[in-house]
């Protein structure tokens, strides 16, 4: 029997708390979510019991400790349904797993000349790597433009495509608008021309399907901290034949095989992008992050957020003065909002006094502002545990901001 999403809210002891003698209401979960009790109490529970260095030591605290890592690696790559466990890499977060790839596949594959495509809906972090390894490369740097609705234009894309394109960069959500992008259909499209296709999956893959291979990925990648795990720890998942032909990232401990003062020869995977100690109490948390999230059924989940984002949308409509941006027919998390006449920093600053968390400011997504022609947004975004009740809150405190500010 699947938990009870209404349930949920209790299992984050930091949501219990006020801030400036007011209830919380967290409602910045695109830029990181709150930790269930499961997550944190694995963490202490590892610094505890089973702190040691992984895969060196032969001693009794090296082989569990080697074994809990190890094991949430099977759990990361059973909830993507990747073919092989050695799939999943360890990284830091999105951020090191896109400049993981940009750097090893730039150098190996990417010629002058050649062309990356990514889109105006990128995360800088999706966006930034892939601009600076053309330069260092000399290929030509192609982005793909947003439509007046905030999304992708799928003819325009396959016009774009090309016999020297070399990868796609996409993300599967806008992490400014929320934006659900046809990923599937970008990546059969890529494919045609033998193109990989990298899929950002920060801001998705806590609310949406998550199987790699129905997807047909290349190469996904996406934070702990983002869907309930802690930070710093993120996933770098590429097919087994990428990554094999991919050069290591990081040079160090654990990922080389033999060296000599003539040559070196790499460990296996996932080992030879794993260099050095890694994060382990974090892994072992992204893997309670797992654990947690499939007691939910996962469709249910979703209609759950998607209804939740439906309310969010409806209550924002009938504020006076309010511009809500975007309108993409599918559209996942987010609600990007100003109102005229506020600055959207002030108005979440104002909201802070309410005890109501959101985001204000171009949320790493400058080319998207440039493409609205504003400066900042303010951006509620939602989680598992959010309820009609916080966005009732959000929706009264930003009529108490106007009523304080233009009267």
């Amino acid at each position: 029997m699947s938990k009870d999403i209404l349930s949920a809210k209790a299992d984050f002891p930091i949501l219990k708390q006020s801030v400036n003698d007011q209830p919380l209401v967290y409602l910045d979960n695109a830029a990181t979510t709150q930790k269930p009790q499961v997550v944190i109490d694995v963490l202490v529970d590892y610094y505890t019991r089973l702190n040691a260095n992984i895969h060196r030591g032969n001693h009794s605290l090296a082989v569990q400790a080697t074994e809990a890592y190890e094991g949430a690696r099977r759990k990361v790559a059973g909830y993507l349904n990747a073919e092989r466990n050695h799939e999943v890499i360890f990284t830091r977060g999105t951020t090191e797993s896109i400049n993981l790839l940009a750097y090893t596949y730039g150098d190996k594959f990417v010629q002058a000349g050649d062309e990356v495509i990514v889109t105006q809906l990128e995360h800088h972090s999706n966006y930034v790597p892939w601009q600076q390894m053309c330069l260092r490369r000399g290929a030509i740097f192609r982005v793909l433009p947003l439509t007046d609705r905030g999304e992708l234009d799928l003819a325009l894309f396959e016009r774009m495509l090309n016999a020297k394109t070399r990868l796609v960069a996409v993300n599967q959500v806008s992490n400014s608008l929320g934006t659900v992008n046809p990923v599937a259909e970008i990546i059969r499209l890529a494919h045609a021309y033998e193109v990989p296709v990298l899929v950002d999956a920060a801001q998705s893959v806590q609310h949406l399907a998550h199987d790699v291979r129905s997807l047909d990925a290349d190469f996904y990648v996406f934070s702990g901290h983002k869907m309930y795990g802690p930070m710093g720890i993120g996933i770098f998942y590429g097919k087994e034949k990428w990554l094999e032909a991919l050069p290591p990232f990081l040079s160090g401990g654990e990922m080389i095989e033999t060296v000599t003062p003539e040559k070196v020869t790499f460990n296996v995977l996932p080992f030879k992008f794993e260099a050095g100690t890694p994060s382990v109490a974090q892994a072992i948390g992204l893997g309670a992050a797992v654990d947690y999230l499939q007691q939910f059924d996962q469709l249910e989940l979703q209609k759950y957020e998607e209804d939740l984002l439906a309310y969010g949308f409806s209550l924002l409509a009938e504020i006076p003065d309010l511009v809500i941006y975007g309108s993409p027919a599918h559209r996942s998390g987010v609600l990007p909002f100003n109102v005229n006449g506020i600055q959207h920093y002030d108005m979440g600053v104002l909201l802070d006094s309410m005890g109501i968390a959101v985001r204000t400011g171009q949320h790493c997504t400058q080319p998207i502002m440039d493409a609205l022609h504003i400066n900042g947004t303010v951006r509620a975004s939602l989680a598992l545990y959010n309820n009609r009740e916080d966005l009732d809150k959000l929706a009264s405190g930003i009529r108490r901001v106007i009523k304080m500010l233009k009267r």
